[in-house]
């Protein structure tokens, strides 16, 4: 119970910065949706941008985050060195990407497409080498519990994201008669939405002071380096293919339909899935929780029972955001404008993929902490190649819905792998029986959703609240056990 309270607590700081960065940054879907038109396929080369950019924060890291926590949390280990050798590796391979795109930028920028705007991609470039790197320093900050901070540097630079972007989008265009306002073009606000990520990005850089001064260069290792390599080099692997099934659809559906429709359609189908990475959200936060706790207490003999119960009351709560986004759909879809709504029917199935993908992540620990992380690779592997085929199968046929449920699918397969095969590797006794309730009774509420839609909106939205609280209504009631002790030590201390 105390490691439960401990992960719950450590949840709620890193959920904070998770909840009020995303929510801010869901502010910015208006803003962009509003001003962009979805036919002008602008925010379509966004999309495509960040999805690149996100496969190469994941190349760059090279699975050194989860080495890193591996091998300061082992018995005996100095942890400035292993620090110190992470950081080094990281970093050196941070600056010889960003030399490389600045050589060949011009080649590089006609293969993707953006032979016109060079500069987006040589602005990412180097937005995604300090992400890579300052992925170590946030790294360490979750090994030492410092949460708070954690919190103030990521909030810090949505913060930053929002107030430039509100200049540029709102700002700007009414202050263009002014002299100083010379440097304001409407036709560069797509560039502008980079050039604002490249300026926050580098500003957090300086809220690692303290932990750079702590960085020795003459401590690193290259013995440990090598070790540390065997380890990660199947994370990395496993990284690239879970990261491409998040961002496949992204990469692959203006290559399936070229031209502005490819963009266009893209641009819409990534305004639309923003309203589902509430799943992102929460999943991101347990995680940045759940990885030190699960590695720190490897060598408890209850972690796999808490393991189990962590993994149910995840899925707890991720089938109630999704419940809560699908009953208030309707108020949802003002997020992104007009233009670009015809993709709404994609969200429910996008969620569902994300909650997929947070089982997947959960069930992930028995090959981590046996060592055998080649297994990752392996079955991300698999369910990249659903994905991937469900795209160029369907994405000619019916477009962005194809991105959809290729997805689905695939974590699908990924999430079916990793269980049956965890189950003989290192079996955890997961209350799949309760699971299996969970996710029925939600899907259920879910297809009432879509059948009965009075054509009040005020009596459809008071049928889907009374809807979600017969999902909630049953938690409490199946939960009980839990609770009981929880409410009795409330009323106590009050």
């Amino acid at each position: 119970m105390a490691s439960l309270k401990k992960l719950l607590s450590d949840s709620v700081v890193y959920g904070l910065s998770s909840i009020v960065g995303r929510f801010l940054n869901y502010l910015l879907v208006p803003v962009y949706t509003y001003h962009i038109s979805a036919a002008s396929g602008g925010y379509g080369v966004v999309t495509n941008v960040y999805a690149y950019t996100a496969l190469l924060l994941v190349i760059l890291t090279f699975g050194m985050e989860t080495t890193f926590f591996y091998y300061a949390n082992r018995e005996g280990m100095d942890r400035r060195r292993v620090f110190s050798t992470v950081l080094t590796a990281v970093g050196t391979v941070a600056a010889v990407f960003v030399a490389a795109v600045m050589v060949f930028i011009g080649p590089v920028s006609r293969s993707m497409g953006y032979a016109d705007h060079p500069e987006y991609l040589q602005v990412m470039a180097v937005v995604v080498a300090l992400d890579a790197f300052q992925s170590i320093l946030f790294a360490r900050l979750r090994l030492e519990g410092k949460a708070w901070k954690f919190f103030a540097l990521k909030t810090s630079f949505i913060v930053m994201s929002v107030l430039l972007t509100l200049l540029v989008f709102l700002v700007a265009p009414r202050w263009t008669h002014l002299p100083w306002m010379g440097w304001y073009r409407e036709a560069d606000q797509v560039g502008y939405i980079f050039y604002i990520n490249l300026a926050c990005t580098a500003l957090v850089t300086f809220g690692f002071l303290k932990e750079l001064r702590d960085f020795q260069l003459s401590t690193f290792n290259f013995q440990l380096l090598k070790q540390m390599l065997q380890y990660a080099w199947p994370l990395l692997l496993f990284g690239i293919v879970g990261i491409f099934n998040q961002v496949a659809d992204k990469i692959l559906l203006p290559w399936l339909l070229p031209g502005e429709e490819g963009l266009r359609q893209l641009g819409i189908y990534g305004a639309c899935v923003k309203i589902a990475m509430l799943m992102a959200l929460i999943t991101q936060a347990f995680r940045y929780a759940y990885e030190p706790f699960v590695f720190g207490g490897q060598r408890d003999k209850q972690s796999k029972e808490t393991q189990a119960q962590a993994t149910k009351y995840f899925i707890i709560f991720t089938l109630m955001a999704f419940l809560t986004v699908m009953c208030y759909i309707d108020v949802f879809q003002y997020f992104v404008g007009a233009d670009y709504r015809e993709a709404l029917p994609a969200v429910p199935i996008v969620m569902m993929a994300e909650i997929l993908m947070g089982i997947y992540f959960n069930l992930s620990f028995w090959y981590k902490l046996n060592g055998q992380t080649w297994w990752g690779a392996v079955m991300s592997a698999v369910g990249c190649t659903v994905l991937v085929a469900v795209n160029i199968v369907f994405v000619p046929r019916i477009g962005y819905m194809a991105c959809a449920w290729g997805g689905l699918a695939g974590y699908g397969v990924c999430v079916l792998m990793s269980y049956l095969i965890g189950q003989k590797k290192n079996p955890v006794p997961y209350p799949v029986g309760t699971i299996g309730g969970y996710f029925a009774l939600a899907l259920a509420l879910f297809a009432v959703t879509r059948l009965v839609r009075p054509e009040a909106l005020w009596l459809r939205l008071a049928l889907n609240t009374l809807l979600l609280l017969v999902y909630l209504a049953a938690v409490l009631y199946n939960e009980r056990a839990l609770l009981r002790p929880l409410a009795r030590k409330l009323l106590h201390k009050s």
